[in-house]
């Protein structure tokens, strides 16, 4: 696909991977319509586009109520005259023991993490289907090859998500619709807003699981996968790598990605109330597209975890190959 004068539409575009995604694309010449909940944040995000000479629209909308969202898919065509590429982004996270997670808190992450990506699906579709070409874009996570622990609502939401994007092509292969793409982006850990708004009921401060990744990374994946569709693409540092793992030894990868979590993504310095984060309602207007996560300590850590998963993933490789010789053995005796 030309990117230049395409019609994008995403949301979430107000901070994180969605407003980086956002200037990646307006960079490239396209025509924004961006969806989110915070007004103001999201008309920085269209300044920060305009000031790239892309035309840019801003759209308060919260993707839980499918009727905003068939209106988010109609206004970008009575605005621009297309809908080329849609981008599902929005989402929220939550940390919490499972036995421990409200009921409540659930159901609403999941209607944000699922259901707001299964409206944007059916809005976007249609119109698509209808001029014979497009592009939807689902922002899934690594986290679907490698859960975690006290992440299970956010996790299984993902997973969730990677599925429809799968049922998706297979009915538009059976449709005969050869022009309309569905893609899923896996991204690993990312260095956005997100762990500063996530819901928290561990007791234990949030941070990012090293290896973290830029924003930036992740929206220019998002943006190749529009030029080019793929049915899934990894993003960003160690993603790749973790998928191997778990496809090699998913009970070692299980095992390594708990110790993981407590000892890097939950702090154990730092305690933390409980706070429903922006499972509700927005977080406080920031507009940024990292959270601060970078700088030279984070490097130094992204460096330690790819020797470490390079040095197991070719540990693994040799046992299996070693594996598969002895069994070639055995067979000729």
């Amino acid at each position: 696909m030309r990117i230049r004068g395409a019609v994008v539409v995403i949301t979430g575009a107000s901070s994180g991977i969605g407003k980086a995604t956002a200037l990646a694309f307006a960079k490239e010449g396209a025509s924004l319509m961006l969806a989110a909940r915070r007004k103001t944040a999201l008309e920085d995000t269209v300044a920060a586009c305009e000031a790239l000479d892309a035309p840019a629209t801003a759209v308060e909308v919260d993707v839980t109520d499918a009727d905003a969202v068939d209106g988010l898919a109609d206004a970008a065509v009575r605005r621009f005259g297309s809908l080329d590429v849609w981008v599902n982004n929005a989402a929220v996270t939550m940390f919490s023991p499972f036995l421990e997670m409200p009921p409540e808190d659930l159901r609403r992450l999941v209607d944000v993490n699922v259901f707001g990506y299964v409206n944007g699906a059916r809005a976007a579709l249609p119109w698509m289907r209808e001029q014979g070409s497009g592009v939807l874009i689902n922002v899934s996570s690594i986290a679907t090859e490698a859960p975690r622990p006290y992440t299970s609502a956010y996790d299984m939401s993902k997973a969730a998500i990677r599925s429809l994007s799968a049922s998706l092509r297979g009915e538009l292969m059976l449709e005969g619709e050869p022009g309309v793409h569905v893609c899923t982006v896996l991204p690993a850990t990312v260095d956005t807003p997100i762990f500063d708004h996530a819901a928290n009921r561990t007791g234990r401060a949030v941070r990012p699981m090293p290896p973290v990744s830029s924003p930036q990374r992740v929206a220019r994946a998002i943006v190749k996968t529009a030029k080019s569709p793929r049915r899934e693409v990894l993003a960003g540092t160690g993603a790749r790598q973790l998928a191997m793992m778990r496809k090699r030894a998913p009970g070692l990868t299980e095992r390594l990605m708990a110790g993981k979590v407590d000892r890097r993504h939950l702090s154990r310095k730092r305690s933390a109330e409980d706070t429903d984060g922006n499972l509700y309602e927005p977080s406080a207007e920031d507009a940024s597209a990292t959270g601060g996560w970078g700088g030279r300590r984070r490097t130094a850590q992204r460096g330690i975890a790819m020797a470490a998963a390079a040095g197991l993933a070719g540990a693994l490789l040799f046992g299996k190959l070693r594996r598969d010789r002895l069994t070639r053995n055995e067979s000729r005796c």
